[in-house]
């Protein structure tokens, strides 16, 4: 008989970083959304946040602390523009960076897209055992990092930060 894995259907929320979107056009944002929905998990929260290093931090810090929200995927403000400081922010609360996440994610965006890959800062790790995903911006970037990265290791990813 398998062990049951309690954390099988989670709970999470979904922030996108965009200076423009908004939740009728959200279409990254959604598209999470609807991936985690449709392996059974649920979404608590969704917002929309400007590039802004400390609204972006503040969410977080705040998601964090609710023990309703076992994980946290954002989406957006990961490339080299001037405005684009989501790695920044994200990473500045981190209390371990799961550095194989972004290597995977380039990886495979690489086959998709290039050596424009390079350019993602897609990044994961984790704050009060809360994993947090940072996901580029893009729709086909947030489908290929929620369905080959995420969804198959967030809740083995959950257990780790949960065991002593």
């Amino acid at each position: 008989m398998m062990p049951t894995n309690k954390y099988t259907a989670i709970k999470a929320a979904i922030l996108t970083v965009s200076d423009t979107r908004t939740i009728e056009n959200d279409r990254s944002g959604q598209t999470i959304k609807q991936l985690l929905e449709n392996s059974n998990h649920t979404v608590i929260d969704y917002k929309i946040v400007k590039d802004d290093f400390h609204d972006i931090v503040t969410i977080l810090e705040d998601w964090c602390k609710l023990p309703d929200i076992q994980a946290i995927i954002v989406t957006g403000g990961t490339g080299f523009t001037a405005r684009d400081i989501t790695y920044e922010a994200v990473t500045s609360i981190f209390e371990k960076e799961m550095t194989g996440f972004g290597e995977l994610f380039r990886m495979l965006s690489y086959e998709e897209i290039g050596a424009r890959a390079m350019f993602s800062r897609a990044t994961a790790g984790s704050k009060n055992r809360t994993p947090i995903y940072a996901l580029p911006g893009s729709t086909n970037a947030v489908k290929l990092g929620t369905e080959k990265l995420i969804l198959p290791s967030v809740s083995h990813f959950i257990e780790e930060l949960h065991r002593h």
